[in-house]
C-alpha cells in the first residue's frame, strides 16, 4: 500500500515594514507643498508689483503733457537772447515853441533767429513806421520816463505791422475818451508780438 505523499513544509514569510519609503514619501509631498504655497506667493507678488507699474506708467503719461511744457519754458528761458540793432533815428520833433530833435538808438529784441532774419527784409518799412511815430512827439513827451515807455510800446507795435501783425496800444487820453466811445461786446484775443522787449541805445533830445 502506497503511503502519502508528505506535505510540503510550512515557511512563515516575513514581510519587512516599508517605514523608510513612508517616511520618504512624506517629505517629497511636503517639500512640493511648500514648494507650491512658495509658487502662488510669489505670483501673486509678481502681479501686485505689475499693477503697480502699470499704475505709475499712467500717472506718468498724463503728467507728461505738464512736464514737456515745463520743459519747453525752461527751455525757452535758457535760450540766448535774440538782438536786432536798428540803425540811430534823427528826427525833428514836434514842438511848437523851439525847433527840437532826437536822436534815438534802438534795438529790438526777438522770440527767435528766424523771426530776426525775416524782420530783417521788412526794415525800410519798420523804419518808416517808427520815424512817423517819432515825429509826432513833443521833446516834452520824451523826456518823462512814461513818455519813453509809451514810445516803446508804440514801436514795438510799428515794427511787426509791416508783417501783418497787429497789436494794440493803449494810447494817452484813451482812458478820457472811453465813455465817449460805445463799449465792444467782445474783447479781442491778445495777439503774439515776436519782439519781445524794445531797448534804446542811446537817447538825446536837442
Amino acid at each position: 500500500m502506497a503511503t502519502a505523499a508528505a506535505a510540503p513544509p510550512v515557511v512563515d514569510v516575513v514581510v519587512p515594514k516599508a517605514t523608510g519609503k513612508k517616511k520618504l514619501v512624506i517629505i517629497i509631498a511636503a517639500v512640493l507643498a511648500v514648494l507650491l504655497i512658495g509658487g502662488g506667493v510669489a505670483l501673486y507678488m509678481v502681479k501686485q508689483s505689475a499693477a503697480a507699474a502699470a499704475a505709475a506708467e499712467e500717472g506718468e503719461d498724463a503728467d507728461a503733457p505738464a512736464a514737456k511744457a515745463e520743459h519747453a519754458e525752461e527751455d525757452e528761458h535758457k535760450a540766448p537772447p535774440v538782438f536786432v540793432a536798428l540803425d540811430p533815428f534823427v528826427v525833428n520833433l514836434a514842438d511848437r515853441d523851439a525847433e527840437r530833435f532826437a536822436q534815438i538808438g534802438v534795438t529790438l529784441q526777438v522770440d527767435d533767429p528766424k523771426f530776426a532774419d525775416e524782420l530783417k527784409l521788412y526794415l525800410p518799412a519798420v523804419r518808416n513806421g517808427i520815424l512817423m511815430v517819432l515825429a509826432h512827439k513833443t521833446s516834452q513827451e520824451l523826456l518823462e520816463r512814461s513818455g519813453k515807455e509809451q514810445l516803446a510800446a508804440e514801436i514795438m507795435r510799428e515794427s511787426v505791422r509791416p508783417m501783418g501783425i497787429v497789436i494794440e496800444v493803449d494810447t494817452p487820453g484813451s482812458d478820457a475818451n472811453a465813455s465817449d466811445k460805445p463799449k465792444p461786446k467782445k474783447k479781442k484775443p491778445a495777439v503774439h508780438n515776436p519782439i519781445a522787449s524794445v531797448n534804446f541805445s542811446s537817447f538825446i533830445i536837442q
